[in-house]
């Protein structure tokens, strides 16, 4: 696919971009690189091809939410800095 130096301009424009005169070529050539790539993959022949949504079958696997009673504490708070009530205290957040 062909661009022009009118287009260029154009989407420089669009995208607040202060191009220099000598810059202009490059971005051609690199715009229309990126529009054959992108005409390749739109005419790739995938008529054939069974629907997928990932490449993988793996699925969250979640553990059942269940309370367990610690019994000991004591050694659980043995590091705390500041404790209340059984709990480590920490400084508010807001």
């Amino acid at each position: 696919m062909q661009v022009s130096k009118e287009e260029i301009l154009h989407i420089a424009n669009l995208a607040h971009l202060e191009l220099e005169e000598s810059e202009i070529d490059n971005y051609i050539l690199h715009l229309q690189d990126i529009l054959n790539f992108a005409n390749i993959v739109n005419n790739a022949p995938v008529e054939e091809l069974d629907i997928t949504i990932g490449t993988n079958e793996a699925k969250n696997v979640f553990r059942k939410d269940e309370v367990k009673i610690f019994e000991n504490n004591e050694s659980l708070l043995q590091n705390a800095s500041q404790k209340e009530q059984n709990m480590f205290k920490i400084p508010k957040v807001l």
